[in-house]
């Protein structure tokens, strides 16, 4: 308990030059990477934002950790993430597993409390989510939808039900 508040300089010291050298290059693998590295894509996509923020942390804060093998951490999630979004788009299953699909929450003006229920979304959720679009009532539209990401969409009008958007929503 006597370090709380201050062990050593070297400590300090040890914090500002690793994050001076951690910090750009987090930023140089992540510009190689690519924009879907921090996509709000899924829960997948948000796992690894949060491991290289945990990375990231350790690199600073952990003595024992050296800057090299912190941004040899960084380099392998995000290669791994490369590879799993790669497969993905190119295999049903792969996608299947790593990616969930979307869900209906309201149909024709009607909620859909088994959903609700199921995803854990209040109806207050919805009731916010269309004032945001602009419409006043559940009855002025077609669909709510909890998107992959943890978003819900309202769309006003199904002009084509049969549409390839449409069809994965499992229409009741």
């Amino acid at each position: 308990m006597e370090n709380i508040f201050f062990s050593d300089w070297n400590s300090v010291i040890r914090i500002i030059i690793i994050s001076i050298f951690a910090y750009p290059a987090l930023i140089a693998v992540l510009r190689i990477s690519g924009k879907r590295t921090l996509s709000k894509m899924n829960s997948f996509d948000f796992i690894v934002t949060i491991a290289i923020g945990s990375i990231l942390a350790t690199v600073i804060l952990n003595k024992n950790v050296a800057l090299i093998e912190g941004v040899l951490a960084f380099g392998l999630l995000i290669f791994f993430q490369f590879l799993i979004t790669y497969f993905a788009i190119r295999n049903k299953r792969i996608n299947d597993l790593v990616k969930s699909t979307p869900s209906l929450m309201a149909y024709n003006g009607k909620l859909i409390k088994k959903n609700l229920y199921k995803e854990r979304i209040g109806e207050d959720e919805i009731r916010s989510t269309l004032r945001k679009y602009g419409y006043s009532s559940l009855e002025q539209t077609s669909a709510v939808v909890l998107e992959t990401n943890g978003n819900l969409t309202v769309i006003g009008q199904i002009p084509n039900p049969e549409s390839k958007t449409i069809k994965e929503l499992q229409l009741p």
